[in-house]
C-alpha cells in the first residue's frame, strides 16, 4: 500500500510502512498537525497540542508523548518540568491524516492550570463556566 487515500477502502489488516505514511501526513504550513490526548482509562479528552514529524517519531520511539511548542518553537516533552507525564498507549490518525489521537496514561494533571484536563471552560447558555478546580493535592 503506497497511498493514504487507498486506505479508505482497504480491508482490515492492510498495512503501510510508517515512514511512507508519515511522508503523506497533512502537516500545516508550519509543519504541524493537531494532536488530541485522551486518557486511556477514563476516555476523557485531556488536551489539544501540536506535533511535527520529529515529535511523532520521538513519541513512537520513546513511548513518552512529545509535542511541539509553538510558543517556544521547540519540542516539548510532556511533563519534563512538571512531572505530569503522558505514557503513550496508542496513536491513531484520522481518515485525512491531518489530525492525531493519542491514547495516554496520564500521570498527574494534564493541564498547566493543574486541572486534570484542559477543557474545563464549559458553555452554559450565554455564559462560560469553570467546571473543575485545580488539583491542589501534594501527590
Amino acid at each position: 500500500m503506497s497511498d493514504i487515500k487507498a486506505l479508505e477502502s482497504a480491508k482490515v489488516g492492510t498495512a503501510m510502512a510508517l515512514e511512507q505514511f508519515l511522508d503523506q501526513v497533512k502537516f500545516n504550513e508550519q509543519g504541524l498537525v493537531p494532536a488530541v490526548a485522551q486518557d486511556k482509562a477514563s476516555g476523557v479528552v485531556l488536551m489539544l497540542a501540536w506535533m511535527n514529524r520529529e515529535s511523532i517519531e520521538q513519541t513512537l520511539t520513546t513511548g513518552q508523548v512529545v509535542y511541539f511548542s509553538r510558543s517556544r518553537q521547540s519540542l516539548w516533552r510532556k511533563g519534563e518540568t512538571s512531572g505530569n507525564t503522558q505514557a503513550l498507549e496508542s496513536m491513531r490518525f484520522d481518515c485525512d491524516a491531518d489530525a492525531i489521537l493519542v491514547s495516554v496514561e496520564q500521570i498527574g494533571p494534564a493541564c498547566h492550570t493543574e486541572r486534570t484536563h484542559c477543557f474545563y471552560l464549559q458553555v452554559q447558555g450565554d455564559q462560560v463556566i469553570v467546571d473543575s478546580a485545580p488539583d491542589t493535592s501534594d501527590s
